[in-house]
């Protein structure tokens, strides 16, 4: 099932180089797409780099932007192929992926139910629950006050509940779709972006990457663009940012999740290539990670405002902000003297705050008011109340 193209829009550029994969590929069209890609001549001025590029990924959607609308436009197309009436989806409470879920959902016709664990609080924990509200998530806290393993056990349990209570209900059984949208057809939405930004490189909007830093949560985005940057002619190596922690896991889950991802695209077309990533290829970047997911450090704050300050660009403390500061330690370390850099933007800059403002916080399950009564981390000074 594949939607043509918003009229306007240009067809996905994976889709143009290997057009079988086009016939074959659930696909709709959610995102707007190409996103721009723009040089960051004052910020890199500042920390010393000529040729620092961004892509503009914040600009996926005119509603919500960031990277999960590039996943969702397959995930969500599977969906509907399959005929579902519910997606249910995973993630911490501030999930950037469950609120892109919820709104795309609704966008397609779906409705979302989300399964969220705890998480350090934060401004945009409080606006994406507010604005998943808005959009009609059904949500649910499910970890709060575990220990590790029984914190598993329980989104298990709740999740096994969910599924069965909502077959009952509707007749169908939920799509399930993984934290951050990540599984191989998920990760297609990203191998589209590499193919697309290919195309703008031939297209003289900025000269060929030789390193893409890029956030890794759970790890689709990077598959994506390890995946498809060669496969689409590019030599650009990426770089990508443990948000996280556990490295070496990480590194043999990203090499799978490529290899996977390009056999299923091979099995379609053969002329798509196969691969066979060794983990040791991998390069995830450590050192940028503080206490733990979600925990806002000194030097990726000092990123998001050097930023704003000189690109015009908003980020944030848990993604963003960490993979930019990698980048900017790179440089001024010395490890990429002369290189042309992209930062690949991965979270949404699209504002929220008229669909979170007009929700009550006490309308939301009684598990989350604790994000609204108890006060955010020390380093976080956004602007959501």
């Amino acid at each position: 099932m594949h939607n043509p193209q918003r009229e306007g829009t240009m067809p996905l550029a994976l889709f143009e180089k290997h057009p079988v994969l086009g016939e074959k590929l659930p696909h709709i069209s959610l995102a707007d797409l190409p996103t721009p890609v723009e040089r960051l001549g004052a910020l890199g001025a500042r920390v010393g780099v000529e040729r620092l590029y961004v892509k503009r990924d914040d600009l996926t959607g005119p509603v919500y932007g960031g990277n999960k609308p590039r996943k969702l436009e397959f995930l969500l197309a599977e969906a509907l192929r399959t005929g579902k009436s519910h997606v249910l989806t995973f993630g911490c409470a501030g999930s950037n992926h469950a609120l892109a879920t919820a709104i795309y959902s609704r966008q397609a016709g779906l409705k979302s139910i989300s399964m969220l664990m705890d998480q350090p609080n934060a401004r945009y924990v409080r606006q994406n629950l507010l604005a998943s509200h808005h959009f009609g998530a059904e949500l649910h806290l499910c970890n709060v006050g575990l220990e590790s393993r029984l914190r598993w056990l329980k989104i298990h349990w709740s999740t096994g509940c969910q599924v069965v209570r909502h077959t009952v209900a509707d007749g169908k059984r939920p799509m399930l779709i993984p934290p951050g949208g990540t599984s191989i057809t998920g990760v297609v939405g990203y191998v589209n972006a590499a193919f697309e930004l290919a195309r703008q490189v031939a297209a003289g909007q900025m000269p060929e990457p030789d390193l893409v830093y890029v956030a890794s949560g759970t790890m689709g985005t990077a598959a994506g663009l390890i995946l498809g940057l060669p496969a689409a002619g590019l030599k650009s190596h990426v770089v990508a940012v443990e948000v996280v922690g556990r490295t070496d896991t990480c590194r043999r889950r990203m090499a799978s999740l490529v290899n996977r991802t390009a056999a299923y695209l091979h099995s379609l077309d053969d002329t798509f290539p196969a691969v066979d990533l060794h983990d040791s290829h991998v390069d995830i970047r450590t050192g940028y990670l503080g206490d733990g997911y979600a925990c806002f450090t000194k030097e990726g704050m000092e990123a998001v405002s050097l930023m704003m300050k000189l690109g015009g660009i908003g980020l944030e403390g848990t993604y963003t902000g960490k993979t930019l500061a990698a980048l900017v330690g790179d440089v001024r370390g010395g490890a990429v003297k002369d290189r042309t850099l992209l930062f690949w933007n991965t979270v949404n800059s699209r504002d929220l705050s008229e669909f979170a403002l007009a929700v009550d916080y006490h309308d939301l399950p009684h598990p989350f008011h604790r994000y609204f009564e108890e006060d955010v981390q020390p380093l976080d000074h956004g602007g959501f109340r």
